[in-house]
């Protein structure tokens, strides 16, 4: 009897290597010079990470050290869904980061019609948010792991439980 190869493809990331960045981020926004006696926050909500400061020169420095610490902690940039900048309360300035986490129905669905184009010869089933691709052949297992790596996506995919 053939055996079947499975993988998941998931989109997640490790929340507490989240934590331990936005660490490292407040520490250094705040010894840096341009942050001195200014109101700077970084905030983390379940599903978002809330900015806070004085003017939008400071928020985007902020945003930048984010980013840094972000990519020396192996998070992928992906998972951060920039919002627009609004107005908070004593004249500063607001902006909320959702945080990506789980393949949407849409983005399975395109992701299924384009596993089952690529390679007929597997299975791809939506499991809430995340795929399980099965197939008889390693081979073409790899080529859909390889073929999804290619793809611009707007979020960051990991392949997961292969057997």
């Amino acid at each position: 009897m053939p055996q079947e190869f499975s993988f998941d493809v998931v989109s997640d990331f490790d929340h507490q290597e989240l934590v331990n960045a936005l660490d490292q981020a407040r520490r250094e926004i705040g010894t840096r010079y341009d942050f001195k006696n200014l109101t700077a926050e970084i905030e983390l909500e379940k599903e978002q990470i809330t900015l806070t400061t004085e003017g939008d020169m400071q928020l985007r420095a902020m945003v930048d050290v984010l980013r840094s610490k972000f990519h020396k902690r192996n998070l992928d940039l992906k998972i951060l869904d920039l919002q627009k900048p609004e107005d908070a309360a004593r004249g500063n300035i607001r902006q909320v980061i959702k945080l990506r986490r789980g393949i949407n129905d849409e983005l399975a669905k395109k992701l299924q019609k384009q596993i089952r184009g690529d390679h007929p010869k597997v299975q791809v089933r939506i499991q809430g948010d995340q795929l399980r691709v099965t197939g008889k052949d390693k081979d073409a297992l790899q080529g859909v792991i390889a073929k999804l790596r290619e793809a611009d996506l707007d979020v960051p995919l990991q392949f997961t439980n292969y057997r």
